[in-house]
């Protein structure tokens, strides 16, 4: 198949929970253990973009947390393996960034482990001013104590 075969859509109710649970809980890097109930809240607070095969089954996700003015954090963004090596990451991407809500934004801000070619092709690059950025990290923020 191709990035062809494939919608993307910001429709809230064709989310699939489950799917996006299961994978940030269960295979991401970055939300290991999250719990169902943050996942349902992340997603009514933030625009999220599914991206669907033409039978309508969920096989990707990304969630851009934004005032819709002045700023926009991409985050919770994935491909399932099934699927990977089709262009979907692009397509997803073209997408989250010519929507017209997030347009002429001052500033995007992404993290990322390993995917700094995929983020590059669409402008972004590591921070030019590292001290001025500050964070407040929770390590291992969903796992029980």
């Amino acid at each position: 198949m191709s990035a062809a075969s494939f919608v993307v859509s910001t429709d809230a109710a064709r989310l699939d929970v489950d799917l996006i649970h299961d994978f940030l809980s269960n295979h991401s890097y970055w939300a290991p253990g999250i719990s169902r109930e943050l996942v349902e809240r992340s997603i009514r607070h933030s625009l999220c973009f599914g991206v669907y095969a033409l039978d309508g089954q969920q096989v990707g996700f990304a969630r851009v947390i934004s005032d819709r003015a002045t700023f926009a954090y991409l985050c919770d963004v994935f491909v399932l393996d099934a699927y990977r090596g089709q262009g979907l990451s692009k397509l997803l991407m073209r997408h989250i960034t010519e929507h017209p809500e997030l347009q002429g934004l001052r500033r995007w801000l992404l993290g990322t482990r390993d995917a700094h070619s995929l983020y590059a092709q669409f402008g972004f690059t590591p921070l030019a001013s590292p001290p001025r950025f500050m964070e407040n990290a929770k390590l291992d923020p969903y796992r029980p104590a």
